[in-house]
């Protein structure tokens, strides 16, 4: 049973992460936006049981948990933590294989999109998860890259707004033509 080493807040108002004293999964992400995608999956059920609760992410030693922006944090905390207390490691688990990115775009053979989308692993996922998030590309329909924000970047104000244009900054050094639109 995890051990909850600290509780941070993230830079959504609506989203605290937890951070664990061992890992829940081996390099797995597992994100879930309704209870209902969450039925197969123990912790996140159980988090999503929890009022006000609209989204649940987490990899490694880090559980991400959104609420609705309803209710009042402290006591929030203590319905969570012991679900995420109780959580057994899942270190077989198999990655979501379109968590970061559709099949369509895996399976791409536009330059472009691969460039794209390998750049985001390197530039932009790493700093997303540190602050209990993530990114998933949706597709490439002529120029309009489309995105999906994951866990607490999900609902975050600077996320439409700072790292959006951040990452279309980068995107552009790829095809100056792409254009970004969050999902």
């Amino acid at each position: 049973m995890p051990k909850i080493k600290e509780i941070e807040r993230t830079p959504n108002p609506d989203a605290m992460r937890f951070v664990l004293s061992e890992p829940l999964t081996n390099g797995v992400t597992r994100s879930f936006e309704s209870a209902m995608e969450a039925e197969d999956d123990e912790l996140a059920k159980a988090l999503f049981s929890v009022e006000n609760i609209i989204n649940v992410y987490y990899v490694d030693k880090y559980v991400t948990v959104t609420q609705d922006g309803q209710a009042v944090w402290s006591e929030l905390l203590r319905k969570l933590a012991p679900p995420i207390r109780e959580a057994k490691p899942m270190l077989n688990i198999e990655e979501d294989a379109e968590v970061h990115a559709t099949r369509e775009v895996q399976e791409t053979d536009d330059p472009r999109l691969q460039q794209i989308n390998q750049l985001l692993d390197e530039q932009v996922r790493p700093y997303l998860l540190a602050d209990g998030g993530g990114l998933k590309i949706l597709g490439l329909e002529g120029n309009r890259l489309k995105v999906h924000y994951q866990g607490a970047c999900g609902t975050c104000p600077t996320a439409t707004s700072g790292t959006l244009y951040a990452i279309e900054s980068m995107v552009k050094r790829i095809d100056p033509e792409i254009q970004v639109i969050a999902v």
